[in-house]
Order: C-alpha cells, then structure tokens, then sequence
C-alpha cells in the first residue's frame, strides 16, 4: 500500500483483490483500509516535513488555498471519487496547512466507503451471491452521501454565522 500511495502505479483494485483472496472479504477489507491509512499519513508527514521545500515549487498556490478552506471535506471528497491519485491527495494536504486530524479523518472514511465498494467487485466475480453484495454497498454509499451531506450543510451554517 505504501507503494500505491506513493505513485499510484499499482491500480488500487488489483491491490485489494489480491487481499480479498488471501484474507477473505471482512478481514481483505481491514487489511486494505488499514495499511492505506499508514501510507498515507507516511506520506503526509513526509511531504510536510520532509519534500516540503522542493515540492512548493511545483504546486499552484491557489489549489493550496482552496483545500485550506475545506480541509477535512477535501479529503474525504478526494478519497471517495476515484479520479484524484491518492499519491497527490496525500502530497498536497502535507503541503497546505491542513491539519493532520482531518486529513485522517478524511482518509480513514473516504477510503473505507471507496475500499468497501471495490471489495465488491472480486467479491461479486468470486462468489455467486452478488445481490447482498450490492445491497450493502447501496447502503454504505447511501449513508457515505448522507454523512457528507450533513457536513456540508454544518460548513454553510459556519459561513453564514461568520
């Protein structure tokens, strides 16, 4: 997984297949949701303190300034849409001045939804009882919307009593 975080070369559902089938459903999932969340807060420590100067170079201070403003909600935005790598997520929250408890927040429940999902497609291609499958996922990508809703809707109330 720190491999993955890093580049972003290995596509992350090959990763989790491969825990699906060593692991099982339950624990492959674990597994997969855990050691991401160790790579990314490496990465995050990492380009913070350590890539810091060399990095700042090359990124657009305005993309900065607006994960500064959303911070958590940045993360966990950017964790469960699958088209941000997870390599520039982990980079560019080091950089900005978000703080390390929300990006890992962020990480630990966007990727649990996101990881969730992709644990069901070999588990759909490996067992025949696809409709449970689909169901828990509705359920879990209906709720990661509700939770994100209410965060959004407690971001509008800050701004306005500001």
């Amino acid at each position: 997984m720190v491999i993955q975080n890093s580049f972003t070369i290995i596509p992350l559902i090959i990763i989790i297949t491969i825990n699906y089938t060593l692991f099982g459903f339950f624990n492959g999932l674990i597994w997969s949701w855990f050691t991401s969340i160790i790579a990314a807060g490496i990465w995050f420590y990492g380009s913070r303190y350590f890539f810091n100067d060399w990095v700042q170079k090359k990124t657009n201070p305005q993309l900065l300034e607006k994960m500064e403003k959303s911070g958590f909600l940045f993360v966990f935005q950017a964790r469960i849409f699958p088209f941000i790598p997870t390599s520039l997520i982990n980079i560019l929250s080091g950089l900005s001045s978000i703080r390390f408890k929300h990006f890992i927040i962020g990480t630990m429940l966007g990727n649990l939804i996101f990881f969730f999902v992709l644990s069901l497609i070999p588990a759909g291609i490996m067992e025949g009882d696809k409709e449970q499958n689909i169901l828990l996922g509705i359920t879990l990508i209906l709720v990661g919307f509700v939770f994100f809703y209410r965060i959004k809707r407690r971001q509008k109330r800050r701004k306005q009593l500001n």
